[in-house]
């Protein structure tokens, strides 16, 4: 099963800021072989071990009071030890952790069950699976039982590396042992289903922890679903889990809202996401960073930047400090509606307040200025990246390409295409999209073709956008006829025409005089499931003006017109042009102009 990962940049569950499964550390320590072994630095050790619990900030202090504590006679209580123990796995240093224990044996030091789950979690950090498992058996066998933290421990290790079944099995064998799971023990297992998209099993784990009578959910595990509901836009469901919870007296928190309101806005249901935003603060809850920040990329995304601006300054009078993707959105918003000087101006306001500008609000303005056709100011953008000392990822460098190539300049995109590699970012197949229909498109038949066979010998996955280039690639330049070969032949290929391809094949049989044959293509398009668009009526309404044929454009506008479609500026303009020609027939005019003017409606 695969383990999903976070949507967006708000995706930040109670435990951890994304869906997919965290990262496991498992770097190997380097033991020196002799240590500072001055008396008074023992002695002092000796001493502060005996009165107070050990606290230690590196792996230095560890080692050293370790090997005072060895020294001690008589020796201190397992707890000293275990509590060393515990420093170092809460420092992720879990070999040197495993390597201690190993020398508590020789030192006539018994651990106990604490210390058992303690080596166990640290096994399981470095995936080592296998030994936390045998160290379970060896002391099962001196007398020591496993507890509800050993048993959780170990179903939380299973997790982190998928093995789900087993974490499962373990959960069973836990309960028949007669040991109850806790809530520490169910959130880790809503928490894995939540991370892997799980809803269902999330929530009848929730049932049973309902059920078990010595747990109560609380709010961080209402809180996980919730927001799991929420990411797969399951926003009914989360509001009546969040109904569900209100009615036994949890109290929501800022997360709960938070990914409530996430919810909403990502269905564009802003009237919700206000309500839920007023009652929060109602209740004396009030928003914070991730809150105000999703409010701003949901209004920038409906092109409400004036709003999203107002929320900014909202957040900055309550104290709380926008941060770089509070900013991105906001600049990103200014790009989608085209003020490129007002984007920069929140880009030069992100250096100015010290915020983390990295590569993807880079990738923002470059985008931003590429759609303006500002190619040389996102050129300019795209070497100050590389003079901050940041690399553009591939949609950075992809982006720039396609901006290159629309603008005619396909000796620049495929140098930048080249350089990639250069910096360490493989094209993907967006990229070699993008170049091969830049190439297509400014009469490069022959290096798009060459670009084609490079596709197919690094076997990436050529899907039909691919051959949608492909195919309207040959019908710019005059193959017709290899276009349509190669459209017969996509089924062969696993793929399946959609729409665009249809109405690709259509316009290059309507430029190429084979309106017939496009009309057909037309009526094949009901046969195989994949009914015309607005688009493909247009395209051959267009092909049967250019050749003058008034009663198939007066049929094919009509019928475009009970589907619910209506011909585009440019189809209209040769309509009327029609009408001004002494060729249009006469009997036709007067219900050309009815359709003229109800498409003018």
């Amino acid at each position: 099963m695969m383990v999903r990962k976070t949507a967006s940049f708000y995706s930040y569950c109670y435990c951890n800021n994304i869906r997919g499964m965290p990262c496991l550390q498992s770097s190997l320590v380097f033991f020196a072989s002799s240590f500072h072994s001055q008396a008074s630095i023992i002695r002092n050790t000796q001493t502060k071990t005996m009165r107070h619990p050990p606290h230690v900030t590196n792996l230095r202090e560890a080692l050293i009071l370790f090997n005072s504590m060895l020294r001690m006679r008589p020796p201190p209580s397992i707890v000293r030890f275990t509590q060393v123990l515990s420093q170092l796995a809460k420092l992720e240093h879990y070999s040197a952790a495993i390597n201690l224990y190993k020398q508590m044996g020789p030192s006539g030091i018994v651990p106990d069950v604490y210390t058992l789950s303690i080596v166990i979690n640290c096994f399981c950090q470095l995936n080592e699976m296998g030994l936390s498992l045998s160290l379970l058996g060896k002391f099962v066998k001196v007398g020591i039982q496993p507890d509800v933290t050993t048993f959780t421990t170990l179903m939380k290790g299973f997790l982190l590396l998928n093995r789900v079944a087993e974490a499962a099995e373990l959960f069973g064998k836990m309960m028949e042992q007669g040991c109850m799971p806790n809530e520490i023990t169910f959130g880790t297992l809503i928490k894995s289903c939540c991370m892997k998209g799980n809803n269902r099993a999330a929530v009848q784990l929730l049932r049973k922890m309902e059920q078990s009578g010595h747990c109560k959910p609380n709010v961080i595990v209402y809180s996980t679903i919730i927001d799991s509901l929420c990411k797969d836009t399951l926003v009914a469901n989360a509001l009546n889990l969040f109904s569900e919870m209100i009615s036994k007296d949890i109290a929501p928190n800022v997360i709960t809202y938070t990914s409530l309101i996430h919810g909403v806005c990502k269905l564009g249901q802003w009237t919700e996401a206000m309500r839920l935003l007023n009652e929060m603060v109602s209740k004396n809850i009030f928003p914070n960073v991730f809150t105000f920040s999703i409010l701003v990329d949901t209004l920038c995304k409906e092109g409400k930047v004036v709003e999203a601006e107002s929320v900014v300054e909202l957040m900055i009078q309550r104290g709380i400090k926008p941060d770089t993707v509070t900013y991105n959105s906001l600049m990103d918003g200014y790009c989608l509606v085209g003020e490129m000087e007002k984007a920069k101006k929140v880009f030069d306001l992100m250096i100015h307040k010290g915020s983390n500008v990295n590569v993807y609000s880079y990738s923002i303005l470059i985008n931003g200025y590429c759609r303006r056709k500002q190619i040389d100011e996102a050129n300019r953008v795209f070497q100050e990246m590389f003079d901050e000392g940041l690399v553009p990822n591939t949609i950075t460098c992809t982006s720039l390409m396609d901006g290159f190539c629309k603008e005619g300049r396909i000796q620049d995109a495929q140098k930048l295409f080249s350089k990639m590699q250069a910096f360490g970012q493989l094209p993907n197949i967006q990229s070699y999209a993008v170049l091969l229909d830049g190439l297509f498109k400014n009469q490069q038949l022959t290096k798009a073709l060459v670009l084609f066979r490079e596709m197919e010998c690094r076997k990436l996955n050529l899907d039909i956008v691919i051959y949608n280039i492909l195919i309207e690639g040959l019908c710019i330049a005059g193959k017709v006829e290899s276009a349509r070969d190669l459209f017969c032949r996509l089924s062969s290929k696993g793929l399946q025409p959609n729409v665009r391809t249809h109405t690709i094949m259509i316009k290059g049989l309507c430029d190429g005089g084979l309106v017939t044959e496009a009309e057909k293509l037309l009526r094949e398009m009901e046969e195989r499931d994949c009914p015309p668009n607005d688009c493909t009526y247009n395209t051959i309404i267009r092909g049967f003006l250019y050749t003058k044929d008034t009663l198939k454009v007066v049929g094919l506008v009509q019928e475009m017109m009970d589907r619910g479609f209506s011909a585009d500026a440019w189809t209209t303009e040769l309509i009327v042009d029609l009408l001004s020609k002494d060729e249009a027939n006469p009997a036709l005019l007067p219900l050309i102009e009815k359709l003229i003017f109800s498409l003018s409606q």
